[in-house]
C-alpha cells in the first residue's frame, strides 16, 4: 500500500486562484506602498469586503470628515501595533471608524500572514467570516 503523500500526488489540480488573480479581479486591494511606511515589511491586501466597507465606503457620507488616507493608515498601523510580539499566522485587532452620522463603529479584523503565489509571506486583512 502506497504512502498518503504518494496517493494524493496522482491527482492534478482542477483549479487554483492565484493571489495575483484576487488582486487584478479586486477581490483584493493591495496596499502594500502604505503598509510599508505603517513598518509592515511583507506585501499587504485588505479583502474588497474590509475596503468597501470600511476604508471607502460605498457611500460617501459614510467618510465623516475622514479621508480614505487616514481610514487606510489607522487600519494597517494599529495592525502593526498589534502584530508587535505576537506568534502564529492569524492575528484579531480592532478598528474603531467614523461612519455616517459620525458614529463609531468597533469592527475587529482578522489578519493572516501566509504564502503568496510564490513561497514568501503575505498578510491579508479581512473581516473575521472571510478566509
Amino acid at each position: 500500500m502506497s504512502g498518503q503523500g504518494e496517493v494524493f500526488s496522482e491527482f492534478d489540480v482542477v483549479y487554483a486562484y492565484t493571489r495575483a488573480q484576487a488582486l487584478a479581479d479586486g477581490v483584493l486591494i493591495d496596499v502594500t506602498k502604505t503598509a510599508r511606511k505603517a513598518g509592515i515589511r511583507f506585501p499587504v491586501a485588505v479583502t474588497a469586503n474590509v475596503w468597501h466597507g470600511y476604508i471607502v465606503p460605498r457611500d460617501s457620507s459614510d467618510l465623516s470628515c475622514q479621508s480614505i488616507e487616514g481610514r487606510l493608515w489607522d487600519t494597517l498601523f494599529l495592525f502593526a501595533l498589534a502584530a508587535r510580539g505576537q506568534e502564529g499566522d492569524t492575528l484579531y485587532y480592532d478598528v474603531s471608524y467614523a461612519m455616517k452620522g459620525r458614529a463609531q463603529k468597533d469592527v475587529k479584523l482578522k489578519a493572516v500572514c501566509g504564502p503568496g503565489d510564490t513561497p514568501e509571506p503575505v498578510i491579508t486583512i479581512m473581516l473575521p467570516n472571510e478566509d
